[in-house]
């Protein structure tokens, strides 16, 4: 049974469409890939407004990251609401140089309206606001995914190098990828904690003080465990659901 149904935290993704149904955890954009949207729109279409929002998601990161360092719980109601109307702002004077054509969007074959990227990505900025901007309302949620991609692309790597894993490898593979990658968002090093398992005294790793599931208490180590072994016979490109946690 996939564990996904049941996680309760805030999930990280690029907003693909799917992604959406699961409703029992909060949402919030991958900004990476925002970025990466964005900077097609503003150096391919030559957009300003596009060059702008992207000024405005880097300061807000650099904001947030000032005020973690500084120990601070979260930004004030006034900087938030200027970030909601300085992105509002930008939206409408994209949507503004963006407008639908005199006769309607021309229809695809499936007949739903044939927009162009650029409008398709305003509309999805326009709809999902807060969860664009989510890393400025919850510290706890990270600016992008990277990091749940970086958990997940070694299984990749090694399925791409091998083809596959014989019986039990990947089981294995992934409970010592989950030790090592835990351990070393806890701050440890890895090759420390290999030498201690050697030796019969391995570090364990800091439990989260939460259950992040609701049926099944998953460790952060052992959830990723069983997450990446999912994907051990899976496209992950195709239907990975990214998310973080915070360990």
């Amino acid at each position: 049974m996939l564990p996904l149904p049941l996680f309760k935290g805030t999930s990280v993704h690029d907003s693909w469409s799917p992604y959406w149904g699961y409703t029992q955890c909060q949402h919030a954009f991958g900004n990476a890939h925002l970025l990466r949207e964005l900077t097609f729109v503003a150096e391919q279409l030559h957009q300003d407004w596009a060059s702008q929002c992207i000024k405005m998601l880097l300061e807000g990161k650099g904001r947030v990251e000032s005020e973690q360092a500084s120990g601070r719980p979260g930004l004030d109601a006034a900087t938030l609401a200027r970030w909601h109307a300085r992105y509002t702002n930008l939206i409408g004077l994209g949507l503004a140089a963006n407008p639908p054509p005199s006769g309607g969007w021309p229809k695809n074959k499936r007949g739903r309206p044939r927009k162009t990227k650029a409008r398709n990505l305003l509309e999805r900025l326009q709809d999902h606001e807060r969860e664009v901007l989510t890393f400025g309302y919850d510290f706890k949620a990270p600016f992008d995914n990277n990091q749940a991609e970086r958990d997940l692309r070694m299984i990749k790597v090694q399925q791409k190098v091998s083809g596959s894993f014989r019986t039990g490898g990947a089981k294995w593979f992934c409970r010592i990828r989950s030790y090592i990658s835990t351990l070393r968002k806890q701050g440890q090093s890895a090759f420390n904690a290999l030498k201690q398992a050697f030796l019969g005294q391995p570090l364990l790793p800091i439990l989260p003080p939460v259950e992040l599931l609701s049926h099944n208490k998953f460790s952060g180590c052992s959830f990723l465990h069983h997450f990446l072994l999912l994907f051990s016979g899976y496209n992950a490109t195709k239907v990975a659901y990214k998310f973080v946690s915070n360990l």
